[in-house]
């Protein structure tokens, strides 16, 4: 049985402006026997995937558990205020791959489905 090509996740204005603006994200992984481990990460978005590397990617819980199970959760978010109370983000689900290039090893994260609340337009699915 053939698989099918995935579609990717398509973000809104407001989503890709958001996230062109932010630079930390958390990133959820889980090791082999379902331990979750979540960690803050910088990341680039190109406007489909996300990507993100860091001092010594390799010999990290996060590149061991992409590893066995490459499936991951990124979020985004922050306060645009307190009073009143303002949460917004993008939550990422997706699949993540080590890559390497000139400058070493990255993380490139497919989205697979992507959640956004509180942006300018009400965000959404």
């Amino acid at each position: 049985m053939m698989k099918e090509k995935q579609e990717l996740v398509s973000f809104t204005d407001e989503e890709a402006e958001y996230l062109s603006q932010s630079k930390i994200a958390r990133l959820a992984t889980s090791s082999a026997r379902n331990q979750p481990h979540v960690v803050p990460v910088t990341f680039e978005f190109d406007g489909q995937h996300f990507y993100f590397s860091g001092w010594n990617l390799q010999q990290s819980l996060k590149c061991k558990n992409i590893q066995n199970n490459d499936r991951v959760a990124l979020v985004i978010d922050d306060l645009a205020t307190v009073r009143p109370w303002r949460p917004r983000g993008v939550e990422i689900r997706g699949r993540a791959q080590l890559e390497e290039n000139d400058n070493g090893l990255y993380v490139k994260v497919t989205p697979e489905k992507k959640i956004s609340w509180g942006l300018v337009n009400g965000g959404g699915n």
